[in-house]
């Protein structure tokens, strides 16, 4: 609940402060006294929109600042999770700068908007006159149902393994693109695998073959040289290798005469020995080469198989193409079938839709066992609300899936005039229609759901007389269960008050400034009296304020 609101420097208002008991707060006040300012300072502490051009004074910024009771509603894990001291006490403050800068603060920590709007939607339930209602919302209807069916407990068991379900089912779907994966990158390792197992690769063979091609592609070139390598040192007119041995026996003849030339005899003679054998070995490779057109293809059609594969692999050897084929078999190896998971959490989600099921049939009959009765007290209200034609009815239609709520697809129809098609609450009914309407769901469910301070704004605007007093009975009880403050022009309303303050405007010279004050038991008769007749009020009104009041 709301303990205090302090504006400073804001629209009209130069300081006030207003202390909220709890109960039922009454705010009453001229037209254009500065009621609805005091509405803009609310929800700028709910996260609404700044405005610099909001400021009294347009040197100094504004503070806005609310003191909660935060103890009713579990909120612990809220501030945990955003990092907030956790204070039973909760003061929540928003500053505006005159730069245009703001700031929100929840006991003191700074904090987004998105935050102060999540904390503060769960603290208070602001109804202005003409707003979208949260009885439009189905979630919020639910609620209302589940409350009045005390499905609270059926309720939390439901929700907890539907949770579990869908994460089961989003691991599933999870599983499921990877095993899709996995049956791909499978596919192509094993197709890339089975290119190399194909080529059956041998480290140095390319280099063998490249020799072999060239062998090949030249052999008649390397015959015809070799074979006259040959010629030349062995036949002929005048043969090296002859003319070596001419030149060695000459040579012979004179060694014994001088010391030198014995070694020069002998190097001599090695290069006869050496010219001799590399006559034999052009010889040999010449008689050993020969033109081979079939082979040569099958090199080639080889060394395109390695070329081909380093170029795929952008590689330049046989020996890194060997390394890819080993990593490729180690990921291949690694790869694990996820089917055998796959059909273990298929059966489970089986089973856990069965039990969701289950327990959303129990949901549903429960829900529809206590529609009548809800629906037939709604009626009754309305009736002494002036709208005795009104046609109201909880409509039931099964999902196609299993939702956070069951299978019930739960919507509240509502025809205000005999004849009138039924039609969805928001499409039909008009701002005071809603307004009534609101009033008396959420007085049904006060005591079931664990509502935040209730703002009704007007909620009484186009009633008089005897409905405003059924109103403002409404009210009262619901204020047994939960902080309500309501801002009106009815003095049948007003006359339920456990505390009435009065917003005024006081001029000075050439500024106005919004006041409020909390009025004393005689202010409040007069001021109940005034709104019965006029300022000064009557006696006979006077008498009148002191019987609505109980005085």
């Amino acid at each position: 609940m709301i303990k205090r609101l302090s504006v400073r420097n804001y629209a009209i208002i130069e300081e006030l402060e207003i202390n909220f008991p709890g109960g039922l707060t009454i705010i009453t006040g001229e037209t254009g006294a500065g009621k609805s300012i005091l509405l803009g300072a609310l929800g700028l502490i709910m996260g609404e929109r700044a405005d610099s051009k909001s400021l009294y004074n347009e040197a100094e910024k504004c503070v806005i600042e609310g003191i909660f009771d935060v103890s009713p509603y579990d909120l612990k894990d809220f501030f945990e999770e955003n990092d907030i001291d956790f204070e039973k006490e909760c003061v929540v403050r928003r500053e505006l700068t005159p730069a245009g800068k703001s700031r929100a603060f929840v006991n003191d920590t700074p904090v987004t908007l998105d935050v102060l709007r999540q904390l503060t939607g769960a603290l208070v339930d602001l109804h202005l006159q003409f707003d979208t209602l949260d009885i439009h919302n189905v979630s919020f209807q639910f609620r209302m149902v589940d409350a009045l069916a005390g499905n609270k407990q059926l309720l939390n068991e439901y929700q907890a393994a539907y949770r579990i379900f869908t994460q089961n089912k989003k691991k599933l779907a999870q599983m499921r693109e990877q095993s899709a994966r996995t049956a791909q990158d499978l596919e192509f390792l094993n197709f890339q695998i089975s290119e190399f197992e194909k080529a059956e690769l041998k480290e140095g063979e390319q280099e063998r073959l490249e020799a072999e091609r060239d062998s090949l592609t030249h052999a008649e070139e390397i015959k015809r040289t070799l074979s006259a390598a040959f010629h030349h040192l062995t036949d002929g007119e005048m043969p090296l290798t002859g003319q070596l041995n001419d030149l060695l026996r000459n040579v012979g003849e004179v060694k014994k005469f001088h010391p030198t030339i014995p070694e020069l005899y002998r190097r001599l003679e090695s290069l006869s020995v050496e010219l001799d054998d590399l006559a034999g070995e052009f010889e040999r490779v010449a008689e050993s080469t020969e033109a081979n057109p079939e082979r040569l293809m099958e090199v080639e059609q080889r060394l395109d198989v390695i070329y081909r594969l380093q170029s795929k692999h952008r590689v330049g050897s046989v020996k890194e193409l060997l390394d890819i084929e080993a990593v490729m078999q180690t990921k291949l190896d690694e790869i694990g079938d996820l089917s055998g998971e796959i059909e273990k959490l298929e059966i489970e989600i089986l089973g856990q839709e069965k039990q969701l099921k289950e327990l959303a049939s129990k949901l549903s009959e429960r829900r529809k066992k206590t529609a009548p009765g809800f629906t037939k007290k709604i009626l009754e209200l309305l009736a002494q609300l002036s709208m005795p034609h009104t046609r109201f009815e909880v409509d039931f239609k099964e999902a196609a899936n299993l939702m956070l709520t069951g299978t019930d697809d739960v919507n509240f129809l509502f025809a205000a005039n005999p004849g009138s098609r039924m039609q969805l609450i928001k499409d039909v009914a008009s701002g005071g229609e809603l307004s009534r309407l609101t009033l008396v769901t959420k007085s049904l469910v006060a005591s079931a759901i664990p509502l935040p301070t209730l703002i009704f704004d007007e909620i009484d605007a186009g009633v008089s007389g005897d409905v405003s007093l059924k109103m403002g009975n409404i009210l009262r009880q619901l204020s047994n269960h939960h902080q309500v403050v309501v801002i009106t022009h009815s003095p049948q309303v007003s006359a339920k008050a456990d505390a009435h303050y009065f917003v005024y405007k006081k001029v000075d010279g050439n500024s106005t400034e919004t006041k409020v004050k909390l009025l004393t038991p005689d202010e409040r008769v007069r001021s109940i009296a005034v709104m019965l007749s006029q300022n000064p009020p009557s006696e006979a009104a006077l008498t009148n304020a002191r019987e609505l009041m109980g005085v």
